[in-house]
């Protein structure tokens, strides 16, 4: 048509092949432009930033004749972008056009680069001369807040924000979730996503993340499935947690879930994936993944191919296991603490300390997993050696070491070595851990004259039933008549249940409660019921309400615990029924209470509360902070 030659075609011309890395073409299209060309040349050098080509960008700008604020930001955010901060700031600080698209590209690229502080003096800076902030500028010092760990200075960055109306921004939003998060202020965090106006992908996997980190599931699959939009992010936040939480069918339930709505799993997701097979020996399975993780040519990666380590060793394959480990190019510690865990856990000592003493870094986990070896292996003498020639070399044992030890001690009956080991213990402030304190109980046990009485066996059961160690949990459990000469009681048998109501093993929590020789107590079927809301069983949910039901007539917590499934799996009529049930039968669900003690005095609250006695002075102070805020 002959128009090519016109500025506006040919600046839109030249983008486009700039796009499309077609470089020759791009540079055919710049000769048409007679003399110097300011938005020309920035195009130049805005491609050659993104292509990596700094240098040449810098040329580039050097020889203008003229520039303008988009030449210099260009250059800031360039140089920010690989990590060359100094010179990027050599640019910002010599900048004409300081705008504030030039001190945002300076303060986010402090924050991608871990520079937060340096970010946050730079904002407040940005404040002194004048500049208005804007939604990018706020997000990214949110972000340095959440670097820094500094709540304080959030909140009072969160106060300017209100003031300047960036409150309902979305990425504004978002950091200030991550934030609340990254505190431990989940309330503070909720509350954010819930005043949101418009939601994006981040902000719901953001919140989605909270109830994940606080382990609590059925909260997390809630949100999750009620996501209008999800990516990759979410679903391997929601797979790896499973995982990780020890119930790996509800992973690959979920993983097969991903594929078939067309999403592509990354190498976090496949890691998870193969973790989750690891744990319940899928051999097959796991085999399947591995080729098609080759066949996309991601199997060398050290955290899929660790995974994979992790499943040839789990299921008995340590010479794949070893071709896997030798394939992978940046081996990295995990990948060789699993390789030599491996070799410990199917008694091959020679070959893990072979590999031991050649590993480049160690660190606490590697001399537990040689420390572990040696126990399994049943030679003491090694525990200890190994041991104190840990605490020579400058490590601090860790919880899974001291376990290691004090089931050495307990072994051996070495009480003497068992006590320094427990004054160690109690000065690194870890007794309190489980695994520790299992061990403990067991050496004292053995060692002590000291017999476990119902309530210590309580105690662990409990202890095992909220750290996932259903098998220990079972082996404490069938131990107690045999060894310790204890008859269960009632509790006992209600932690079992909610061990493996938690675990997901619900058939096998209902078939134990139906073989015990004695009316269950209310507890059990209440922990049962609860474990069939978190894993959404219907059928078993609403078998287990009717015996609930029947056993509490005036107890309300059956019927709230079927409303909930109900309501989860949005069976909203069977929710009117359950409560126009509860309205009959004059039960109501019982009320949540905070409470605070001032002056060895103890005040309860509830939701909208009136009744205290100082009441509207406490309002009247929370309005005086309401306006404080604002």
């Amino acid at each position: 048509m002959g128009i090519s030659s016109e500025r506006y075609v040919a600046i839109k011309l030249l983008i486009m092949y700039l796009n499309c890395r077609k470089w020759a073409d791009a540079n055919e299209i710049s000769k048409e432009f007679n003399g110097f060309d300011l938005v020309v040349h920035n195009c130049m050098i805005s491609a050659n930033v993104q292509w990596g080509n700094l240098d040449e960008a810098r040329k580039m700008f050097d020889e203008m004749p003229e520039r303008n604020d988009v030449s210099w930001t260009a250059l800031i955010s360039g140089f920010m972008k690989y990590g060359r901060v100094k010179e990027s700031m050599w640019y910002f600080e010599r900048n004409p056009f300081q705008n504030v698209v030039s001190w945002t590209a300076a303060i986010s690229g402090y924050v991608q680069n871990g520079f937060s502080v340096e970010a946050v003096k730079l904002f407040f800076k940005l404040l002194e001369s004048g500049v208005k902030a804007n939604d990018v500028t706020f997000t990214s010092v949110v972000r340095a807040c959440a670097g820094l760990g500094d709540f304080g200075l959030g909140m009072s960055v969160l106060g300017l924000i209100i003031k300047t109306g960036f409150e309902h921004y979305r990425a504004v939003s978002n950091s200030l979730i991550t934030l609340c998060l990254r505190m431990g202020e989940i309330n503070l965090a909720r509350g954010v996503f819930d005043r949101m106006k418009k939601r994006d992908v981040v902000s719901w996997t953001a919140i989605l993340d909270t109830y994940v980190e606080m382990g609590d599931m059925g909260e997390a699959r809630r949100i999750f499935d009620e996501m209008p939009e999800r990516n990759e992010v979410s679903w391997s936040a929601m797979i790896a947690r499973y995982s990780q939480s020890g119930c790996p069918e509800e992973s690959l339930k979920l993983f097969h879930q991903m594929i078939q709505e067309g999403f592509k799993p990354n190498s976090s997701c496949f890691s998870s994936v193969l973790s989750a097979l690891a744990s319940i020996e899928a051999l097959q399975a796991g085999m399947n993944i591995h080729g098609h993780v080759t066949k996309i040519g991601i199997e060398k990666g050290v955290y899929v191919a660790s995974s994979l380590i992790d499943l040839y060793c789990k299921c008995g394959e340590i010479m794949d296991g070893r071709l896997v480990f030798d394939s992978i190019l940046d081996k990295n510690v995990v990948s060789w603490n699993i390789m030599i865990g491996g070799y410990s856990m199917s008694g091959q000592m020679e070959e893990a300390e072979n590999l031991f003493n050649i590993m480049p870094v160690r660190n606490n986990v590697s001399w537990s997993a040689i420390i572990a070896g040696y126990l399994d292996c049943q030679q003491f003498d090694k525990v200890f050696e190994v041991f104190n020639e840990m605490l020579l070399l400058g490590y601090i044992p860790n919880k899974s070491t001291f376990s290691s030890l004090l089931c050495a001690c307990a072994s051996t009956a070495s009480l003497g070595k068992g006590k320094d080991l427990h004054g160690k213990i109690i000065k690194l402030g870890i007794q309190s851990d489980v695994f520790v304190g299992t061990a403990l109980t067991d050496i004292n046990g053995k060692s002590s004259s000291i017999v476990p009485n119902e309530f210590m066996l309580l105690s662990v059961l409990f202890a095992c039933s909220h750290s996932g160690l259903v098998d220990q949990g079972l082996r404490y459990f069938n131990s107690m008549e045999a060894v310790y000469g204890l008859k269960p009681q009632g509790k006992h048998y209600t932690c079992i249940v909610d061990m493996l109501s938690r675990a997901g093993r619900l058939l096998e929590a209902e078939e134990f409660i139906n073989s015990m020789a004695f009316q269950p107590e209310t507890n059990a079927w209440a922990a049962l019921l609860s474990g069939c809301k978190t894993y959404k069983n219907e059928e078993l949910a609403e078998r287990t309400a009717r015996k609930l039901c029947e056993m509490a007539e005036k107890n309300s917590t059956g019927y709230v615990l079927l409303s909930n499934i109900y309501a989860s799996a949005g069976r909203w009529k069977d929710v009117l029924n359950v409560r126009k049930l509860m309205k009959e039968k004059g039960l109501k669900k019982s009320v949540g209470c905070c409470w605070v003690e001032i002056r060895d005095q103890v005040h309860c609250f509830y939701s909208e509360d009136g009744t205290h006695s100082q009441s509207a002075e406490i309002y009247g102070i929370l309005e005086l902070l309401r306006d404080e805020m604002l």
